[in-house]
């Protein structure tokens, strides 16, 4: 097949041409409405957005005929307006409520008023002989007021800051010694009888929740307990320290029964799984290691992590475990796998706790920059509660929605769980003859009555705190601004 050949002339047109195309035409430029189309998108925005009161005829007069489902009509003189089911209309349907507001946003903004409460009662009037029975349709005044605006059925509330929930203040209760250096982390055994403490006298200690008078202690460990826990599903006491050591003690003997070996550093926190035998534990080596309880087998190093870390929580919804780093990180993890489901990067500082809401379906972490609320289980951040300006060691959360955070200089903070507002600032004194800057809190906790809150100190003491119960409303009032503009949105 040849090839048809152009002159010159007519190739450089077509070049001139192809080049015009190319870099004249605007493309920002937005393309020319479409008649037939626009019309099918405002048929289609009238179908969904007014749908339910498209098939409300405009009526004048006053004669009204109400259809009824057994074929016998109606005729009534309504003084008011009302909705007209007429015979040429073939209604089947009751009027809705958004047929009724969509006539009142039709009337001019001076009947409003008037007209909203005469048109309820009409509604409710052709229900009751319709045979269905009267609704009470709660009057959306806010609505109604607009007159003018037609827009959109669905009219949109402007947000409200939520006001926080009163929550008593809490009062220093009784202040409990005989550790012999700072204690480290406590732990509320299941039936609120006694608590146990870690300390860095190696020692853990046993205490008489009511009275506060020591029970037992028991030695074993050979450098500062870090953390302990006690099993709701066997007679089982659980500690861990900077000895690299995980023990199992049997409380029945209060012998250490298991050793669990892997951690190749100082072993910071652990925690169990509450409805599976496993057991979390977490390391300065930068790793967390889930343990089979019975066969004392390492089922799974959680690695992932560049520095210490510092805290491990378990619990029985997806993601089983979630830890807390040194690396400012927090990792929420897939136990099935033993891999990571979400790493959020949000703090700017070393992560050293994490709580779970007792309640809700969100925890709290808790770090020198910020204390930061997010949603399970992707790790969705909620909101920052700041003003605690501390190295933030501890978090506790009971279920009426009281957050405290413990921080290194002895400072504690009491938080509305829901807003972020802070009701209460405490610092408690340090036992005499220790040193001002030996006030620091390492590990607090609510018993499982939520009447009683523990903290665990640097001047060796274990702290109890109860709700005031002689304040009211009145003598502690919210005292609340909220900062709408300062509220950091990551």
């Amino acid at each position: 097949m040849e090839v048809q050949k152009h002159s010159v002339h007519t190739l450089v047109f077509r070049s001139l041409k192809r080049t015009h195309d190319m870099f004249v035409s605007d493309h920002a430029k937005t393309v020319a409405l479409d008649e037939e189309s626009h019309k099918m998108k405002m048929a289609v925005k009238l179908k969904t957005e007014y749908g339910p009161v498209l098939h409300i005829p405009i009526v004048e007069g006053r004669d009204r005929v109400s259809q009824l489902s057994g074929g016998q009509e109606i005729h009534q003189d309504y003084t008011h307006p009302g909705v007209a089911l007429t015979a040429d209309t073939k209604m089947h349907r009751n009027p809705s409520e958004g047929g009724v507001l969509s006539m009142a946003l039709a009337l001019p903004p001076s009947q409003v008023r008037q007209e909203a409460s005469r048109t309820a009662a009409s509604v409710a009037e052709i229900h009751r002989h319709a045979g269905g029975g009267e609704r009470v349709y709660p009057q959306s005044t806010s609505l109604l007021e607009g007159g003018g605006t037609r827009n959109s059925a669905l009219m949109r509330r402007a947000p409200t800051m939520p006001k926080p929930q009163w929550h008593p203040p809490w009062k220093l209760f009784r202040v409990i010694s005989g550790h012999l250096g700072w204690v480290r982390s406590i732990a509320v055994e299941p039936g609120n009888q006694w608590f146990v403490t870690g300390s860095a006298d190696r020692t853990i200690k046993i205490w008489d929740l009511a009275s506060g008078k020591l029970k037992l202690s028991l030695t074993g460990h050979i450098s500062t307990v870090r953390g302990v826990a006690v099993s709701t599903r066997s007679p089982y006491l659980f500690s861990c320290g900077e000895d690299k050591q995980v023990k199992c003690w049997d409380l029945e003997y209060n012998k250490v029964i298991r050793h669990y070996h892997g951690h190749l550093s100082a072993v910071y926190d652990l925690d169990l799984h509450p409805t599976i035998d496993v057991l979390v534990t977490c390391s300065r080596d930068a790793s967390a290691r889930v343990w089979d309880i019975r066969t004392k087998a390492n089922v799974h190093t959680l690695t992932g992590h560049t520095n210490t870390v510092a805290t491990v929580r378990c619990q029985a919804a997806e993601p089983q475990v979630i830890t807390g780093s040194h690396d400012s990180t927090i990792r929420l993890w897939d136990l099935i796998a033993g891999k990571t489901r979400a790493t959020l990067t949000n703090h700017k500082k070393s992560v050293r706790t994490l709580v779970l809401h007792p309640r809700q379906y969100t925890f709290a972490s808790g770090s020198a920059d910020n204390i930061k609320q997010w949603m399970f289980p992707d790790g969705n951040f909620i909101q920052n509660l700041s003003g605690h300006n501390a190295i933030i060691n501890t978090l506790a959360v009971n279920s009426d929605g009281v957050l405290v955070s413990g921080a290194d200089n002895g400072t504690m903070h009491m938080w509305d769980w829901r807003t972020g507002y802070n009701f209460q600032r405490i610092h408690a004194a340090v036992q005499p003859g220790s040193l001002d800057s030996e006030s620091g809190i390492f590990a607090c906790m609510f018993d499982h009555s939520e009447s009683r809150l523990i903290t665990a100190e640097a001047d060796k003491t274990i702290k109890v705190y109860k709700e005031d119960d002689t304040a009211t409303e009145e003598s502690h009032p919210i005292n609340w601004k909220p900062e709408i503009l300062k509220r950091k949105r990551f």
